[in-house]
C-alpha cells in the first residue's frame, strides 16, 4: 500500500529553500518539468481569513483574522517521513490543521501550521499584535517629536540639519524606545516627552579641563568620521531597502549588516575624501566657539559629498555575489588599542604606555561616541565587567548587532562567514586604531546546550595555532601571544583560562506581561571563543568555518574555568603543559592534525539535516586553508629549532 501524501501550505522561514531542505530533506521547484524524486513542485497559494505576525521577530504564526490572508505556496504531495521531520522542526506550539488556499489552478486542500489567539497570548501577551508596523508607528511619533521641539514649523536646511543632528544624538534613546515598547499597544505622548525631553549635549566643560585639551580635536574628528558612516548607512537603508531585505537571509538577524557592511567599503575606498572633510571642519570651526551638534550638522551636510549611488550599487552587487549564508547565527566583538593589553589593570599601572591620540578613550562618553557609534556596538571596555556610563579607560570594542550593553541586549550579526569577516576587516580599517583581540560567537542549538564537552588538548593547540596570535620572539622562535602576555588568563576567582565560554543573550528588552517572563524564543546561548588574537592583515572566514564545524560536531563548552580546575587534577595538568607549549611550542603531531581537520568537516557536512548547506568547493577550500595552517606551523618550528 502507496505512503498517504499531503500537500503543505507555506508561509514562514520553510519558503527558504536552504531551511526547506535542511529541515525536510526535499527540496521544491515551481517547474513541473524539473519534478524528480527529491525535488516536489510547489506553486503560489493564499490563506485567506489568516494574518501572519512575527512578534519576537523570529518565528512567524498564521492567527485567524476574518479579513486578512497569507500569501504564501503550496508544496505538493509530501511522504510522510517528511512531514513527520518539519513536525518536529515546528514544535509544539504549532498545530497542523487541513485549510483551504487558493492556487493558480483553483482551491485545493493542504496542511498549515497554524496557531490560536488563546495560545498567542498565553505565550506572549498582547505583543503579538505588533511588529514592524508597531515600529514604523512609533518612529514617526519620535520624529513629530523632533520637529515639534526644534525649531518648529521652520523649513529651512538649516532647521533641518539640526533636527537630523538632534536624532543622531538621540540614537540610542531611540532605539532603545522601539525595541523596549514592541510589547504595547500605545505608547503615551507623556513618556515620549520625558524620554527624548533632554538637554543637547554639549562638550564647553571640556575646553577648561587641560587634562582634555590635547584631545578634543582627535575625538571631534572621530565624532565626524562616524557621523559621516551613520548617514552613509541611512541612505543605502533607505535608498536600497528592497535589495536588502531580499539578501537578508532571516528576521533574526541583525538588520544593517549588510548596509553597514556597503557604508564601511564606501567609506574606506574613500579615505581621502573623508580626510579633507574631516580637516575641513576642524580648520573652519574651533571648539572654543562651537558645540558638539555643530560638527554633527557638519558631518550630515558633507556625506552628500561621500555618497555615491554608483558605488554604494557596486557594492552591495558584489556583497550579493560574495554571500555564503549558513543556519548557525554568528557574531563578533573586535577591541582596538593604540597600547595594546597596557590598556586595561594590572597591565595600564605595571608598563604606563600612553595613548596619544584618545588617552585610552577616557571621553568616549562626554563626546557621545557610545550613542553615535551603536549600529557597530560602540563601548569602552575595561574588564572589569561595570556597564555604568561613567568616564572608564580600557579597549574601544565594537560589536555589531549588540544592542544594549547593561542588559546583554544583542541579535547575531549574520549567518554568513564571509559577511562577518568583511565586515570585521572593514570595520578595523573604518576606525584607524591598533588591533587587538577578537571574540567569535556561535549560537547553540537547543539539543547541544547541557551536553557540552571539554576540547581535547590537542584540538586547543590547533585552535590556538590558527588564531591565538603567533609571533616570532627576539630568540627567532615563535610563541602564542595571546597566552605569552597572559591576555587571556584570568585570577579572579583562581587562576583560569578564558579561552571559551557560554553565555546567555536576549535580544528582547521588556517582560512577559501575561507569564512574567521572557518568551522562550528571545532567549539564546551562544559559545563565545576569546583567545582570538585581532589582526588587519588576517583573513578569519577559515577560522569561523573551522570553529562553527568543531561546534557542530564536537560541542565544546567552557575552557578552562576556575571550577574546571579545581575539580579536575587532569585538567591542571593539562593546562601546565598547555602554558609550557605556548611560550615554546613544539610541532603538533599530524594524527592530531587530521583528527582536527576531520571534525572540523563533519560538522560542516552535516550543518543541515545531516548534509552541508555550504556548496562543497566552500566547504574543501576551507579545509584546506586549516589543513596548510596548521602543516606551516609544523615547518616553522622545524626550521626554528634549525637555527
Amino acid at each position: 500500500m502507496s505512503e498517504k501524501r499531503v500537500n503543505l501550505f507555506v508561509y514562514g522561514s520553510l519558503r527558504d529553500p536552504g531551511i526547506f531542505k535542511s529541515v525536510s530533506g526535499l527540496s521544491f521547484t515551481f517547474k513541473q518539468s524539473r519534478v524528480s524524486k527529491g525535488r516536489l513542485f510547489a506553486e503560489p497559494a493564499l490563506l485567506s481569513a489568516h494574518r501572519r505576525v512575527s512578534p519576537d521577530n523570529v518565528y512567524f504564526y498564521a492567527v485567524a483574522e476574518r479579513s486578512s490572508r497569507i500569501d504564501g505556496f503550496v508544496v505538493h504531495q509530501l511522504p510522510g517521513w517528511a512531514i513527520d521531520e518539519i513536525d518536529r522542526y515546528e514544535g509544539k506550539r504549532y498545530i497542523r490543521e487541513t485549510v483551504t488556499v487558493n492556487t493558480g489552478s483553483g482551491p485545493i486542500q493542504a496542511d498549515a501550521y497554524l496557531v490560536s489567539h488563546e495560545s498567542m497570548k498565553k505565550h506572549f501577551g498582547d505583543r503579538f499584535h505588533v511588529n514592524l508596523i508597531h515600529e514604523l508607528w512609533l518612529r514617526k511619533r519620535i520624529e513629530k517629536f523632533i520637529n515639534k521641539r526644534t525649531r518648529p514649523g521652520e523649513r529651512s536646511v538649516d532647521a533641518k540639519l539640526e533636527r537630523q543632528a538632534e536624532r543622531e544624538l538621540l540614537a540610542t534613546t531611540e532605539r532603545d524606545l522601539v525595541i523596549s515598547h514592541y510589547h504595547s499597544d500605545a505608547v503615551s505622548d507623556y513618556y515620549l516627552e520625558h524620554e527624548l525631553d533632554r538637554p543637547c549635549p554639549s562638550i564647553k566643560h571640556l575646553c577648561d579641563d587641560p587634562e582634555a585639551l590635547p584631545y578634543i580635536e582627535n575625538y571631534l574628528a572621530l565624532v565626524v568620521k562616524q557621523v559621516l558612516l551613520n548617514q552613509l548607512d541611512d541612505r543605502i537603508q533607505s535608498e536600497y531597502r528592497f535589495e536588502l531585505e531580499h539578501m537578508r537571509t532571516s528576521e533574526r538577524y541583525f538588520k544593517r549588516s549588510i548596509s553597514l557592511l556597503a557604508a564601511l567599503q564606501m567609506i574606506n575606498a574613500s579615505d581621502t575624501a573623508v580626510d579633507v572633510v574631516i580637516k575641513q571642519c576642524l580648520d573652519e570651526m574651533h571648539y572654543t566657539k562651537y558645540d558638539l551638534i555643530d560638527y554633527v550638522k557638519y558631518a550630515i551636510r558633507a556625506a552628500d559629498s561621500i555618497f555615491s549611488t554608483r558605488l554604494a550599487r557596486t557594492k552591495l552587487d558584489r556583497i550579493r555575489s560574495n554571500l555564503q549564508p549558513g543556519l548557525i547565527p554568528l557574531g563578533a566583538e573586535l577591541e582596538l588599542s593604540n597600547v595594546g593589553y597596557s590598556a586595561v589593570e594590572p597591565q595600564r599601572s605595571i608598563y604606563k604606555k600612553a595613548d596619544a591620540l584618545y588617552n585610552g578613550f577616557k571621553y568616549f562618553h562626554d563626546f557621545r561616541l557610545d550613542v553615535l557609534s551603536w549600529k557597530l556596538g560602540g563601548y569602552i571596555d575595561d574588564h572589569t565587567g561595570s556597564t555604568d556610563y561613567a568616564r572608564r579607560l580600557g579597549f574601544l570594542e565594537l560589536a555589531p548587532g549588540r544592542l544594549n550593553i547593561a542588559g546583554e541586549l544583542s541579535r547575531p550579526a549574520t549567518a554568513d562567514p564571509w559577511l562577518l569577516n568583511q565586515l570585521m576587516r572593514e570595520i578595523v580599517t573604518f576606525y584607524g586604531i591598533k588591533p587587538h583581540s577578537l571574540h567569535l560567537s556561535f549560537q547553540l542549538r537547543k539539543n547541544q546546550i547541557g551536553r557540552q564537552r571539554i576540547l581535547p588538548l590537542g584540538f586547543v593547540k590547533c585552535l590556538l595555532v590558527l588564531g591565538g596570535g603567533l609571533e616570532r620572539r627576539n630568540t627567532g622562535r615563535l610563541w602564542v601571544s595571546r597566552m605569552g602576555y597572559d591576555e587571556i588568563m584570568q585570577h579572579s576567582y583562581g587562576e583560569e583560562l578564558v579561552f571559551a565560554r557560554t553565555s546567555r543573550r536576549r535580544w528582547y528588552m521588556g517582560d512577559d506581561e501575561i507569564a512574567d517572563r521572557l518568551p522562550a524564543q528571545a532567549v539564546s546561548y551562544v559559545q563565545q571563543y576569546k583567545f582570538i588574537r585581532l589582526d588587519k592583515r588576517a583573513n578569519y572566514e577559515p577560522l569561523i568555518l573551522c570553529l562553527k564545524g568543531l561546534q557542530l560536531t564536537y560541542n565544546p563548552g567552557d575552557y578552562l574555568s576556575a571550577e574546571q580546575l579545581k575539580v579536575s587534577s587532569k585538567l591542571r595538568r593539562e593546562y601546565n603543559q598547555l602554558k609550557a607549549w605556548a611560550v615554546e611550542p613544539t610541532e603538533i603531531s599530524p594524527q592530531t592534525i587530521g583528527m582536527f581537520v576531520k571534525t572540523v568537516q563533519k560538522g560542516l557536512m552535516n550543518e543541515g539535516h545531516h548534509q552541508p548547506v555550504h556548496k562543497l568547493h566552500y566547504i574543501d577550500w576551507a579545509l584546506g586553508a586549516i589543513d596548510t595552517q596548521l602543516r606551516m606551523f609544523n615547518k616553522q618550528i622545524r626550521k626554528s629549532m634549525m637555527t
